[in-house]
Formats: structure tokens, C-alpha cells, sequence
């Protein structure tokens, strides 16, 4: 195959909406250029470093249509590997590449891991309120739009405390009690199963709120209302509890969002103590260990529903889709909707129609990215006061 030798690597962060948004773009002598996401917003800074003044000047004059030699080389040139901000940096270029290697075949991506398995992916999206009432008119609105699997919760992660019995001059932070939350949760799924039967599936994010007791004890009262997954019940460093819920109770559980490394996941994976490998792509490193991932995933029976936050670009959201469309083992996909300036700053992204997500039908990931408007939304930096998760006496938790 003629060479298709790398020119230019270029990093971007922009913020048209209230993320920063990270991007790369890869330019190569055939004229061609790809785009990738390596959203990382609490550390957008640190990303555009790595792939600036490391992965530039070690992959310009490379052949583009060796990714997989390309990827393993970026992932061990620095000896030290598997961190969030190198993973993201990867997963831009490698992102970048395979947009580049389809545009030459002339196909949409999913064509080019071997087309598709299904018609369309099924889509899900958050439905949140401080009351019920509050809920029950965000899930009016989205079954309206035709959606049929609804997050749902109470409040922000670890719902909104009442009466909160905190000490004097407390710290600051996103304070939650366990106990509330607990109780609260149960009583939505009550009233949602309720109020709705089985109109839609629910979903419901624990988002690490727990210790593992408290997850196993919540896994077993919710268990009689059917939740379609329960998203982190647990932190990654008490995974080996997933096996006492498993115990205890059949309610679906779905982690990964937070995994940067192999060993995270394989033994959750190959015991399975998961139903749903909730994995953020670029966070792993790219289209390229997404693919071996999911192929794992479905020899024993793990099923794929890839973290699909606000905090990603739409090129990282088209991806998600050409591997839906593609994997046999997709469950579902996290849709969020995005603001007519992100779409402006990168046109051309899938979007839910009717709960389902249809295939993308341009060459290569099919979203474009206007330079000159990102750059008129600088990044900015916030210190996301959300991830001091505070219990009531102060201590901080896991976000």
C-alpha cells in the first residue's frame, strides 16, 4: 500500500458550550486530514502538552496507515503508560488516523471495522429533578421525543440532602448523605414503576456515592423495580465487592467510565462480575484498544454501552456510534444533547432520533471542525467544586 506520510499534528481546545473540548487533527501529504477527540476537561492543558511537544515530533514523517504499530508506540514511548492525559492524547491521533483511513477507502467508518450488525443503536438520556414532580416532567418530555431507556435521579449524584446535619464552618463542596440518597432512590424507582409501568427501561447513575455495603444493601431494594443497569455502584478500587452484590442480587450493573488500564477491567470482565462495560474511549486510548476491548467484552457476554457525557466533542460521540453500529455486543448509547454552538464548532454529528441513533453516512467519523470558531471560544478553566463530594461530617468521597 502507497505510504500516506504524516505532515502536521495539530491540538485544539475550545469551549462552545460549558466543557473544554479537546481536539486533534492530523494532516497527511495525501491532502487528507482526521479528526480526534481528547476531551479531558479538568486537564485540557496537560493533553494539548503531550500531544504538542511528544507525539508531534515523534509521529510527523510516519506512515498513517500503520495504526496499529503507531498506537503501540505512542502508548510505550514514554515507558511509563495507562495515565487519563496520555490516553487522551493517543486516542486523538489514533481517533484521527482511522478518520484518515476510511476517508481513503472511501467509507464510513463503521464499513471499515466490517459494517454493520444493526439498523440502528438504541439511545438514552438524563432525566434529573429535585422532586418527583420535578422528574416525572423531564421524562414526559423525553418519552415525547420517542426515548425508551431514561436515566433517571434525584437531585445531582447522591441526591439533594434535606435538613443536613453538618458541623460548624464546613468546608466547601458538594455535601450528600448516604442515608437519604439511599432511601430517596428507592422511592423514585417506586414511584417511577408506579406512575409509568414498564412504558421505558431505567437507568440510574450511583456515580461511586457508596461504600460497598451501602451498594450491596441499594442493589438488593432495587432489584423488585427491574432497572435496566445501575451505573457505578461501586468505585474502582472496590471492584472485588461487584462480587457479593452479584450474590445478593440479579439488578444489571454497568462500570468502566473511570478505567484507564487493561487490569481495571479484564478480571470484572472474564468473571463476570459486570453485565455492561461502561468504558470512555478516548480515556482508554482510542478506536484501537475500544475494538479489542469489545471483542473481550463478548466472549463472556459483557455488553457495551460506552460513556457518552456532555464533556466529550461530537467527533467523540460519532465514534461511540461507528462502533455501536458496528460491534455486535452494543447494547445502548448515552446521548446528550448539544448546544447549537458545539454543532457550529464541529458540524455533522450524529443526532437521536425517536431514541435510536442511525448510521453516520459520511466517509471516515463524518464530523467536521471550524477552526476559526473554536478559537473564538477560549478554554477556561473552573475547578469543578462537584468533585469535592463531602459526606456530613466533612469527609471527602469519591465524586
Amino acid at each position: 500500500m502507497e505510504p500516506t506520510l504524516i505532515t502536521a499534528i495539530d491540538c485544539f481546545i475550545t469551549r462552545p458550550d460549558r466543557h473544554n473540548l479537546v481536539a486533534v487533527r492530523v494532516t497527511t501529504d495525501k491532502g487528507i486530514t482526521g479528526h480526534g477527540c481528547a476531551t479531558f476537561q479538568q486537564r485540557p492543558l496537560a493533553v494539548k502538552t503531550l500531544v504538542d511537544e511528544y507525539l508531534r515530533p515523534l509521529l510527523i514523517g510516519r506512515d498513517a496507515n500503520n495504526i496499529e504499530d503507531l498506537w503501540q508506540m505512542m502508548n510505550v514511548n514514554a515507558y511509563w503508560r495507562n495515565g487519563p492525559a496520555m490516553n487522551n492524547a493517543i486516542a486523538g491521533v489514533d481517533m484521527a488516523l482511522w478518520d484518515i483511513k476510511a476517508q481513503l477507502a472511501n467509507m464510513p467508518l463503521y464499513q471499515l471495522f466490517g459494517g454493520q450488525s444493526r439498523d440502528a443503536i438504541a439511545a438514552y438520556t438524563h432525566a434529573s429533578g429535585d422532586t418527583l414532580d420535578e422528574l416525572y416532567t423531564a421524562v414526559d418530555a423525553l418519552l415525547e421525543k420517542g426515548y425508551r431507556h431514561i436515566r433517571c435521579q434525584l437531585g445531582f449524584y447522591g441526591g439533594t440532602p434535606t435538613e443536613l446535619h453538618a458541623p460548624d464552618n464546613p468546608s466547601p463542596g458538594a455535601w450528600f448523605c448516604q442515608d437519604q440518597y439511599m432511601r430517596n432512590t428507592v422511592e423514585m424507582f417506586r414511584a417511577l414503576r408506579e406512575r409509568y409501568g414498564h412504558r421505558f427501561h431505567i437507568l440510574h447513575d450511583v456515580h461511586e456515592r457508596l461504600f460497598p455495603q451501602q451498594a450491596v444493601q441499594l442493589a438488593k431494594q432495587l432489584e423488585p423495580y427491574q432497572p435496566y443497569f445501575i451505573e457505578d455502584i461501586l468505585p474502582p478500587q472496590q471492584t472485588p465487592w461487584l462480587a457479593q452484590i452479584r450474590q445478593q442480587s440479579s439488578v444489571p450493573l454497568a462500570l468502566g467510565e473511570l478505567f484507564n488500564n487493561p487490569a481495571e477491567w479484564h478480571d470484572l470482565v472474564v468473571n463476570r462480575q459486570i453485565d455492561f462495560i461502561r468504558c470512555h474511549v478516548s480515556q482508554i486510548g482510542g478506536i484501537t484498544p475500544a475494538l479489542k476491548l469489545a471483542v473481550l467484552c463478548q466472549a463472556f457476554g459483557v455488553r457495551l454501552a460506552w460513556h457518552g457525557p456532555g464533556d466529550m466533542t461530537p467527533i467523540g460521540v460519532a465514534v461511540n456510534t461507528h462502533l455501536n453500529i458496528h460491534l455486535h455486543n452494543a447494547a445502548i448509547q448515552e446521548f446528550i444533547p448539544r448546544s447549537a454552538t458545539t454543532d457550529a464548532v464541529f458540524p455533522g454529528a450524529p443526532v437521536a432520533k425517536e431514541g435510536y441513533i442511525y448510521p453516520p453516512q459520511k466517509p471516515g467519523i463524518g464530523v467536521g471542525f471550524n477552526e476559526a470558531l473554536a478559537a473564538s471560544h477560549p478554554v477556561v478553566y473552573r475547578p469543578h467544586e462537584w468533585t469535592q463530594s463531602r459526606l456530613p461530617d466533612g469527609t471527602l468521597h469519591t465524586p
